[in-house]
């Protein structure tokens, strides 16, 4: 059950902006999205957040310079999705052209899980490194610091994911999210912080003179990465994760993107100059992912640290066929769940909780994220891991944080979770296979306390209707230039139309020719291949379709009524 509701907009903000130079229709965009003044849409990369607001930064970079002038041995510790591979290959790119000695390693997920666990310090030790760095993990490795002071390393940890009530021992930590740093933007991704650490890293050498016979690198050449990895990590677009996103396009766009990022756009005939935040986040992002999903993230960072086209297209091609290897699994598991809930009432649950001995363990964010989206429920999926133990992974909607939800459960019941993590919107979690119905229990418990009913009501947010002038491609080219993502919607429009023709393509999606008051105009119902009524309400994206050289609007349907 969905409802269409059209997003607040405060009249004062949107007819400031109109006096500020912008149409009604942007005004009254941007104001529902909680832009007060036109400056906010300025993605000069002057407008970036200064590295000196960010708690440590400067003291991380102090102690990375001494490391670097002592020569050193860095090993970056990564995560194994896009915004760890991201992050990484921020780091090693970054870190090398500032002099330093560093090399990486990426956990395994189905050997070691997530993070810097004793485990992974050990095999890290085989390196023999001096420092072990962290990107986009190392908040929660209370045991895996102490394993590493033991052996003699020093770790620096970078991290985005919000802190338990412990934290690690390390040298030192870069996170927005730690108490006590006044960051103003608590949304910077994994590669977001790294980039920042750089920024810093950077200013430190120069006042030490390192620059004096030698050029100081580009660092704005990393922003396609860093630009990657905040969509992908589906990070909230605030306005200061925007100038990082649309700056890093920007590159994407010019032809001077990474040769990774550019073999796989090229791979999937995306022309780069035509590059969105849906390329990255829906292409580039997934076929990332897979690597870390189904055998090792370093196939990934390998790809985005290539500077060779030949290797980046072969790897590009081995990630594509990951991806769709990835998908098959998804599809059979998709099929296995629903085959699970065939009698389930949305109606008398909360939440959703399920395991399946034979799902796959790198599957199980995506199944979560589809089941929530088809049940509009938060639900956690399980898979097998170690003896005796399952590991899950939970998509929530909103009204529901779902890491503080998990740390409700914990609380209550302190020897159920083994370990989590996460945000508010995706979290991972680790129990006894034993413990299933004790967890499904009292995570329903929790969710049936902190939803209320009209929150597992899907809502359908619009911007309203679009006025028949507004039926342009001149208007659709202007959206497509912005950066729209988690908490910054692409602009939904609604209307009602009369359908003059439909027919299926591609065996799953809708192709349409719909009329208004705007004309006639072509629309297409993406995996939808059922009959519409003849005079429908749509929700609606604009598009640009592209055939033969020539450009015409396309309405992308989101919603029929």
């Amino acid at each position: 059950m969905s409802k269409i509701i059209q997003r607040p907009c405060p009249n004062d903000i949107a007819m400031q902006l109109e006096r500020d130079g912008l149409s009604p229709l942007l005004a009254r965009i941007y104001a529902a999205r909680g832009i007060t003044t036109r400056t906010q849409l300025d993605t000069d990369i002057q407008h970036l957040l200064s590295f000196k607001l960010l708690k440590n930064a400067q003291a991380m970079a102090s102690l990375l310079a001494d490391a670097i002038a002592q020569q050193q041995k860095l090993l970056i510790v990564a995560d194994y999705d896009a915004d760890g591979a991201t992050a990484c290959s921020v780091g090693l790119r970054g870190l090398r052209a500032l002099g330093a000695q560093v090399d990486f390693i990426v956990p395994n997920r189905f050997e070691y899980g997530y993070g810097l666990t004793p485990e992974i310090v050990r095999l890290a030790a085989q390196s023999k490194p001096n420092i072990i760095l962290t990107v986009d993990n190392g908040i929660a490795s209370v045991e895996g610091v102490a394993e590493a002071h033991r052996l003699g390393i020093q770790v620096l940890v970078t991290d985005h994911h919000l802190p338990g009530d412990t934290l690690p021992d390390a040298e030192c930590i870069v996170n927005p999210n730690q108490l006590g740093c006044e960051f103003p933007s608590k949304n910077l991704a994994g590669v977001g912080v790294m980039f920042y650490v750089l920024m810093a890293l950077r200013a430190e050498l120069r006042a030490r003179g390192t620059f004096a016979t030698r050029p100081e690198p580009n660092l704005g050449s990393l922003l396609d990465l860093v630009a990657l990895g905040t969509v992908a990590d589906v990070v909230k677009l605030d306005d200061n994760n925007r100038i990082l996103v649309h700056q890093g396009l920007q590159r994407i766009r010019a032809g001077r993107g990474s040769a990774g990022i550019q073999a796989l756009l090229r791979l999937m005939r995306r022309p780069a100059a035509q590059t969105t935040s849906y390329e990255l986040g829906f292409i580039v992002g997934p076929r990332l992912n897979a690597a870390g999903r189904l055998e090792d993230m370093s196939l990934g960072i390998r790809c985005l640290i290539s500077d060779d086209t030949t290797e980046s297209d072969a790897i590009a091609a081995q990630l594509d066929a990951l991806n769709h290897e990835r998908r098959s699994i998804e599809a059979d598991m998709q099929d296995s769940a629903l085959a699970a809930l065939n009698l389930f009432n949305p109606a008398d649950s909360y939440s959703l909780s399920l395991f399946n001995e034979d799902w796959h363990q790198g599957v199980i964010g995506i199944l979560a994220s589809r089941l929530k989206d088809k049940f509009h429920r938060p639900v956690i999926t399980f898979a097998h891991a170690q003896t005796g133990e399952i590991k899950g992974s939970g998509r929530s909607i909103p009204g529901l944080h779902l890491r503080d939800a998990l740390d409700l459960v914990s609380k209550r019941h302190p020897h159920l979770i083994l370990k989590f993590g996460g945000h508010a919107m995706a979290a991972g979690l680790s129990i006894r296979e034993m413990d299933l119905a004790q967890f499904r229990q009292a995570f329903e418990q929790v969710c049936s306390e902190l939803l209320d009913a009209d929150a597992l009501i899907k809502s359908i947010a619009t911007d309203g209707a679009l006025q028949p002038a507004e039926f342009s491609l001149e208007l659709a080219r202007e959206l497509q230039q912005q950066v729209w993502g988690q908490g910054f919607a692409e602009p939904l429009f609604e209307g009602d139309f009369d359908v003059e023709s439909q027919r299926v393509v591609g065996e799953k999606h809708l192709k349409l020719k719909l009329k208004s008051a705007a004309g006639s105009v072509d629309a297409i119902y993406f995996f939808y291949n059922e009959p519409v009524a003849d005079t429908v309400h749509a929700v609606f994206s604009l598009s640009i379709n592209e055939y033969n050289g020539k450009q015409t609007l396309q309405l992308i349907v989101r919603h029929c009524m």
